[in-house]
């Protein structure tokens, strides 16, 4: 079983270009937040949720019952939660199969090394 601190560490290596056209090096979390939520899910279980942003919906992860949004760092101010339960169909929208495949990879990879 893998703890949410090995899992931060594991996404924050594999984040890229590949994972979110939107990524930039000064901020590697920047449109993360579906992919990330989706292979979150895969791992920890626990559901998703979502929050309407001026730049659309910010997806992130209820795990025994406390909100964790691993993408939070891309936000220059504090998000003002508003917890709408989602889905992964609906965080999929935020992302494609390419993408989705090679962040879920990249971070088992990095999981098992750790």
């Amino acid at each position: 079983m893998y703890t949410e601190n090995d899992l931060l560490k594991a996404l924050k290596k594999s984040w890229s270009i590949q994972s979110s056209s939107k990524r930039t090096l000064d901020n590697p979390a920047k449109g993360q937040c579906g992919v990330t939520a989706l292979v979150v899910n895969d791992i920890l279980v626990g559901e998703i949720y979502k929050t309407w942003l001026d730049e659309g919906w910010h997806f992130y992860n209820i795990l025994d019952g406390e909100r964790r949004d691993f993408t939070q760092e891309q936000f220059p101010y504090n998000l003002e939660y508003q917890d709408v339960r989602s889905n992964r169909e609906e965080a999929f929208q935020d992302t494609n199969d390419i993408q989705y495949s090679y962040l879920k990879s990249l971070v088992y990879e990095s999981l098992r090394k750790s």
